[in-house]
């Protein structure tokens, strides 16, 4: 027999309500699904497509681009290279006279350098840096942001156990950068900004936790920063996350290094024009060398125990061998 509480939600006016709320409910979360399905499986076609196809380079042409730690490294390629591709470079570094050769020479070739000496771990300098530069050159519509990446030997020889320190230099110092030049870049939907992180930034270096600490956080800050824009649907400002693989890079350095024994080297000059080119294509993340991006996203995906396989494969120790 039919139960009377059965019989009392058929004959109640709201059930046919109620039916068509859920079925309606439960045809929108279909529409979305496979919207969603749709446009992850475009974008996935898309990605495949870019790598055989890369989208075109924008001009950075008379665009002033700011390149903090352009005294040495691949900061200072940075500038160089962006000088020659006709941007306005302004370089910012600690150390005087290193920054000041790097201004001297993209002049000497005929580039347009100015030149700032500024301690970026201290916030009332950042912000006179910013009201000097807007004052001086006007508007910065790049901001290129070097500072943290270490070197081999200082990975390996000269532990940072200064905690403030390492993230002052790499963490805090660029909120406090982004803080005075992405609300213009926003206000006139035009810019790019530029976070390097190392390797570091994806797995742990051996008595390095400060630094890898900060290197992971600058990669939640650049992407946070995606998120915002994207969220505020703010296309015109782009953000760039590129992984640097210091022992890829060239040091002058004594030490033999397994992941650079296995994969070889590049001069500071090479990696420059690779962090560049995926700048100049607006991609949302890169490494160097281009080609560890896609197991950096492996990575993520495997089995704990796998990745520790991985990496400990991919040790960045000191090679007896």
């Amino acid at each position: 027999m039919v139960s009377f509480e059965f019989l009392r939600k058929v004959l109640n006016p709201v059930f046919p309500c109620n039916m068509l709320l859920r079925g309606y409910s439960l045809c929108v979360l279909m529409v979305d699904v496979v919207w969603v399905l749709v446009n992850a499986t475009y974008a996935v076609i898309k990605a495949v497509h870019e790598v055989f196809k890369p989208p075109p380079m924008k001009s950075v042409d008379n665009e002033k681009a700011m390149v903090i730690g352009s005294g040495r490294g691949i900061g200072r390629d940075l500038a160089i290279q962006l000088s020659y591709l006709g941007a306005t470079v302004i370089c910012v570094d600690i150390n005087e006279i290193n920054n000041s050769k790097t201004v001297a020479y993209i002049k000497r070739k005929g580039g347009d350098a100015f030149m700032y000496t500024c301690d970026i771990t201290k916030k009332e300098n950042v912000d006179d840096l910013a009201q000097k530069v807007k004052t001086e050159l006007g508007f910065v519509s790049m901001l290129f942001y070097c500072c943290g990446i270490p070197s081999p030997r200082s990975l390996l020889m000269a532990p940072n156990e200064d905690i403030h320190g390492t993230l002052d230099l790499t963490l805090t110092s660029y909120f406090w950068l982004i803080d005075n030049f992405l609300p213009e870049m926003k206000a006139r939907n035009h810019g790019h900004i530029v976070a390097l992180t190392s390797v570091a930034g994806l797995s742990y270096i051996k008595d390095q936790m400060p630094l890898c600490v900060a290197q992971f956080a600058v990669q939640g800050l650049a992407e946070s920063l995606m998120e915002d824009l994207r969220i505020n649907k703010i296309n015109g400002v782009h953000v760039t996350l590129t992984h640097i693989y210091p022992f890829i890079v060239e040091d002058n350095s004594e030490f033999n290094l397994k992941i650079s024994s296995y994969f070889g080297t590049i001069t500071p000059a090479k990696a420059a024009s690779s962090v560049l080119e995926g700048v100049l294509r607006n991609y949302p993340e890169t490494s160097v060398p281009k080609h560890f991006l896609f197991l950096g996203h492996v990575l993520r995906i495997l089995p704990r125990k796998a990745t520790v396989l991985v990496r400990d494969l991919l040790d960045t120790g000191v090679d007896f061998a």
